[in-house]
């Protein structure tokens, strides 16, 4: 755990907020050794976050036993320099769980994901994330997407409770954003945090900047890190010819690509880990590893984003 409180930490990035995939060696088991590598890797490439064992982590693929031997690895390789966040998700017991877990493996705070396929009202809700930010005192960032969406005055609600710090949309409707931060903003005092949380956010970030949302997490950090500097730097100094060129030229192909498959989000990611020539092995099912002729496309992705940096030089 890191000393200086997460919020802070988080509030202002030096760099892009970092999701390692999980490594398994090749039976299959958790590989610690390489998951440990890709963690430190990420970090001294200029990572202002690790989030362990998070979507793009396969946290939905971790045994409990897994999922804290994960979060301990990562947290041992942050060494202290960024803060480490965990995910915790399903029901509200289990999530209580995980949460626990986190905190005894040394977490500086918590990505608190949607209860596992329950479509539940804004009581229940606002409930279950109220328990999971009682449960440890670790900081705490709701999860919005699928079937954690919430009205402005849920999220006042949830900005409100003890222990939650923020919300990461993963649902990307800019007009609730607008309203979800306005009512916040009105309503509670402090500087309650936000993150866009889409697949490939670069995608959408000068958008989400206009809403005064500045952090997101970027999956390409985890293969590409050079590139995704490159873009958070063009965003923060106002470079907009780098951040349109990045976007037309790599960003935008890249989610063309991520939207071939079912779950390209985690399996094209990892397979962009292996391509720079780190081990991580497969994806675990149900998800399944990208077609050979897709990876051969993100490998040319690759060299052109970072053809277009050298252009820049």
């Amino acid at each position: 755990m890191t000393p200086a409180p997460l919020a802070a930490r988080l509030r202002d990035p030096r760099g892009p907020l970092f999701f390692p995939v999980t490594a398994y060696g090749p039976d299959g088991s958790l590989d610690l050794d390489a998951y440990r590598t890709h963690v430190r890797r990420g970090v001294e490439a200029g990572a202002a976050a690790v989030f362990a064992a998070c979507g793009t982590g396969e946290f939905h693929a971790l045994l409990p036993e897994e999922f804290e031997a994960c979060v301990r690895a990562a947290v041992e390789a942050a060494g202290g320099r960024v803060p480490v966040v965990a995910g915790a998700g399903y029901g509200t017991a289990l999530a209580v769980r995980y949460a626990r877990l986190a905190e005894a493996a040394g977490a500086d705070g918590l990505l608190a994901m949607p209860p596992y396929l329950v479509p539940a009202g804004q009581d229940g809700l606002l409930r279950h994330y109220r328990e999971v930010a009682a449960a440890t005192a670790l900081p705490v960032i709701v999860y919005q997407r699928d079937n954690a969406v919430f009205t402005p005055q849920t999220v006042v609600a949830l900005a409100r409770t003890e222990g939650v710090i923020g919300l990461k949309d993963g649902l990307g409707d800019l007009d609730l954003m607008q309203r979800v931060v306005s009512a916040v903003r009105a309503e509670v005092p402090g500087d309650f945090l936000y993150f866009n949380g889409l697949p490939t956010a670069e995608q959408t970030q000068l958008a989400y900047r206009a809403l005064g949302i500045t952090l997101y997490s970027s999956a390409v950090f985890c293969f590409a890190p050079e590139i995704a500097l490159a873009f958070h730097r063009a965003l923060h100094t106002g470079d907009l010819p780098v951040a349109h060129r990045l976007l037309d030229g790599f960003y935008g192909p890249f989610a063309d690509l991520r939207a071939q498959g079912r779950g390209y989000a985690v399996s094209l990611v990892k397979a962009g880990v292996r391509l720079r020539g780190l081990d991580v092995g497969e994806v675990r099912p149900p998800l399944h590893e990208p077609a050979e002729d897709h990876v051969k496309q993100l490998a040319r992705l690759i060299e052109r984003g970072q053809a277009l940096l050298e252009g820049d030089a």
